[in-house]
């Protein structure tokens, strides 16, 4: 394709972000791994291109450098060519306002349950002192670091099944410098537990069979082990349910996302009785359940 910024002329970082979001509204791109629109995800990438950092307000008036056109030049046409997420090619993600480290070990973060840990566990966890949380299928670490970083007092661990994705996620930890306070685990959901915990979290996979094939191209390039849960997405799901009682504390919480697979958990579980958490800042499908209520459930 050709060069979205012209090598002869003057851009500022205004009207080379504007160049490069008409260019991806022109090309369907899907936003969704980190970004919202057009103008945040080529904003994104126009910065990191320059050498910027993508939270800081830049001064928009600014000209790009000739070697800046070339190096934003070479992620714009990446990513409308290989329709690869904004994260991976710059090799950065947020989440919960935190940076991380994001490539193809693991999916690029992004949940609601941010807005979860960062508004203090919606008051969830205010009686409990220095609680113990597991986050099952931590992927690149970015859940369990956050809430150690929500909770000076608490003890994190997280597990996963993938060897690659906890390779990332322990360089997330050290770059936090959370050696002390975050604990990895390898193995599939509860097998390498052994602890019980006031908070058990988890953003598994569970895409379902009919979202899993109509996906846009960006999500091809993620672990499919992160997505896939077989036929209704509720493959570890139900593993959770059926073992998570036994690991928290009194009064213990499991909360799990879920996404657009809710319905058919409710329609699978109906002795449950699922809570769905509301966000203020966008996102669904995320239950919450307490160690007694799955104990009622689960003798119904």
């Amino acid at each position: 394709m050709s060069l979205l910024l012209l090598p002869d002329t003057a851009y500022t970082i205004e009207s080379a972000i504007r160049t490069a979001a008409d260019a991806f509204e022109r090309h369907d791109l899907y936003y969704g791994h980190g970004t919202d629109s057009a103008v945040h995800e080529a904003g994104w990438l126009i910065l990191h291109g320059m050498g910027l950092s993508p939270v800081i307000e830049p001064d928009y008036t600014r000209v790009l450098e000739a070697a800046q056109v070339s190096s934003c030049n070479a992620l714009l046409e990446r990513r409308i060519v290989e329709r690869i997420p904004a994260a991976y090619l710059t090799g950065q993600a947020w989440f919960a306002g935190h940076p991380f480290l994001s490539d193809q070990r693991a999916l690029v973060p992004r949940s609601p349950l941010a807005e979860f840990i960062t508004e203090d566990f919606f008051g969830l966890l205010d009686d409990v002192t220095a609680p113990r949380i597991l986050d099952l299928c931590t992927g690149g670490g970015c859940i369990a670091i956050a809430c150690a970083h929500a909770r000076k007092d608490a003890q994190v661990d997280a597990s996963d099944l993938s060897d690659s994705a906890l390779e990332l996620a322990g360089e997330n930890v050290r770059l936090h410098g959370l050696q002390d306070r975050v604990t990895l685990l390898h193995g599939s959901l509860f097998e390498p537990i052994t602890e019980r915990y006031a908070l058990i979290i988890s953003n598994p996979p569970y895409v379902n069979a009919q979202d899993l094939s109509e996906m846009p191209a960006e999500f091809t390039h993620e672990p499919m082990m992160g997505l896939a849960a077989g036929e209704d997405g509720l493959d570890l799901v139900h593993l959770m349910l059926r073992d998570a009682s036994r690991y928290l504390e009194p009064g213990g919480l499991l909360v799990v996302e879920v996404g657009n697979s809710g319905e058919a958990l409710e329609r699978a579980c109906p002795s449950l009785d699922f809570g769905w958490l509301q966000f203020a800042r966008g996102g669904h499908g995320v239950f919450l359940l307490t160690r007694e209520e799955l104990l009622a459930g689960a003798t119904h």
